[in-house]
């Protein structure tokens, strides 16, 4: 988070506010071919439970009603492409990410699966959107929102892109509310997910930012009033999986 004196975190360390986009891109530079397989050994495979549910809260028509899904930092697809499949002919997806490397990667799945003609691929940067005012019917960003340096400005241009009645879905690691939970999943996540990133990708560091990136982050209600600030209402989160990940949601009236 963005703090008086111009600086943020960066992990646990703390670095100047310009510098954290420049670390965040060489960390996706380096995982990108590999950040799928990744989130399903860090995660035991629970990663696609939990974007099924942020796709089943979207809920896209299943008919030809044009419907416009801007999915902000999410570079190799997966979420524009579960939406696809589960939406009608008149569904669109725009997948934008600041990221070159992993839109390569996102319009290469896109194509194998015969989806380029519904998911196209943008690069852009989440604080300063290059969409018009209220051009799209939902918003979504899935383990992406913690690495933006200014969280509040992503949010506001969330909200500047979509349609009054529209809707912006967040999927984000939280924090662990289960005794004995917590203390196995950080011991899984401080020497287990670093060592798997050395192994899987030969770099470990970039697993060691994204562990700590997740224990930065705001606590669920925090981040609600974030959102509720950005011009949000009706917010709310719902906590999965112990409390390591928690969908939330807002309405643009």
């Amino acid at each position: 988070m963005e703090r008086p004196d111009g600086t943020t975190h960066f992990g646990f360390r703390d670095v100047e506010l310009g510098e954290k986009q420049t670390l965040v891109n060489e960390v996706f530079h380096s995982v990108a071919k590999r950040y799928d397989l990744m989130n399903d050994l860090m995660s035991g495979g629970m990663h696609r439970l939990w974007k099924e549910a942020m796709i089943t809260a979207l809920n896209p028509p299943r008919s030809d009603v044009p419907f416009a899904l801007l999915d902000v930092a999410g570079g190799t697809g997966d979420i524009s492409f579960r939406a696809a499949k589960a939406a009608g002919h008149g569904f669109q997806a725009t997948v934008c990410d600041i990221n070159t490397e992993m839109l390569a990667v996102g319009r290469e799945r896109a194509e194998a699966q015969h989806l380029d003609h519904q998911v196209s691929f943008v690069e852009g940067n989440a604080e300063a959107l290059a969409f018009p005012d209220r051009s799209f019917d939902a918003y979504t960003i899935a383990f992406g929102i913690r690495n933006v340096p200014r969280i509040p400005l992503a949010l506001s241009e969330a909200y500047r892109v979509l349609k009054p009645g529209s809707r912006f879905l967040c999927l984000e690691f939280s924090s662990v509310d289960v005794p004995g939970l917590d203390k196995i999943y950080d011991l899984f996540s401080f020497n287990v997910i670093p060592q798997l990133g050395r192994a899987v990708t030969g770099d470990a560091e970039s697993y060691r930012y994204l562990v700590e990136s997740i224990r930065r982050f705001p606590k669920p209600n925090a981040f609600a009033d974030m959102i509720r600030a950005a011009g949000f209402s009706r917010v709310k989160y719902d906590i999965m999986s112990g409390g390591i990940v928690a969908l939330h949601s807002g309405w643009r009236l």
